[in-house]
């Protein structure tokens, strides 16, 4: 399966924005958008002649890629959501949110069992999480309403699990979803809502850039 395998902190300087992208150490010094905020790449090139400012299209095309980054996702399974999203009754742009919202390492990463998406991301590739009782390693895979998400017995005797465990504590989990702190069991209660997301980028923004 297709993934980004480049650095992920130039993902954040490349948009200008903290995308926490590698968890707490984004809130930390050692942020790469702290020591160089700037893009990167080369920045001896002369400036472009013209209007100053970025253009409607420049500024719908960085929102999308916010989300892609946000999310981890690449632009052809991207697309692919999308055009599911615009099939769906309701605002194309919230349906699209709440499809991302519903991957399985998404839902991973709230229930605050990783750091990132990206960790999340790696606990499902490695088949340490149990969708409605079965073994699924598939990132990707979308959530339903009433789903069970929990832990195999091989992956609770990981050294990753038993750290997860002492530091679980505190951590606040969105209200679409219940976790059983005891037994790290988590249930989907009811699908995402706009305000639940809290994106950081603006979907109104990536309806317009995939409708011209």
């Amino acid at each position: 399966m297709a993934r980004y395998i480049g650095p992920t902190c130039r993902l954040c300087r490349r948009v200008g924005e903290k995308l926490m992208l590698k968890g707490e150490r984004c809130l930390t010094p050692k942020c790469a958008l702290e020591r160089r905020s700037g893009p990167p790449g080369r920045h001896t090139l002369p400036r472009r002649r013209g209007r100053g400012g970025v253009s409607d299209r420049g500024i719908q095309l960085g929102e999308k890629q916010k989300a892609r980054y946000t999310y981890g996702v690449l632009e052809r399974q991207f697309r692919k959501f999308f055009a599911e999203a615009r099939r769906l009754p309701g605002p194309t742009g919230e349906n699209l949110l709440v499809l991302l919202e519903r991957r399985l390492d998404n839902v991973v990463y709230r229930l605050s069992w990783a750091d990132s998406r990206s960790q999340a991301r790696q606990v499902v590739r490695h088949g340490h999480i149990l969708l409605n009782k079965r073994k699924t390693d598939i990132p990707s895979c979308l959530v339903k309403v009433g789903d069970i998400i929990e832990w195999r017995e091989a992956g609770t005797r990981t050294e990753y699990y038993k750290k997860l465990v002492e530091t679980l504590e505190g951590k606040t989990i969105p209200g679409w979803l219940s976790l059983d702190r005891e037994r790290l069991v988590g249930q989907v209660l009811a699908l995402p809502s706009r305000d639940d997301i809290g994106a950081k980028f603006n979907e109104k923004a990536i309806v317009e850039y995939y409708s011209r």
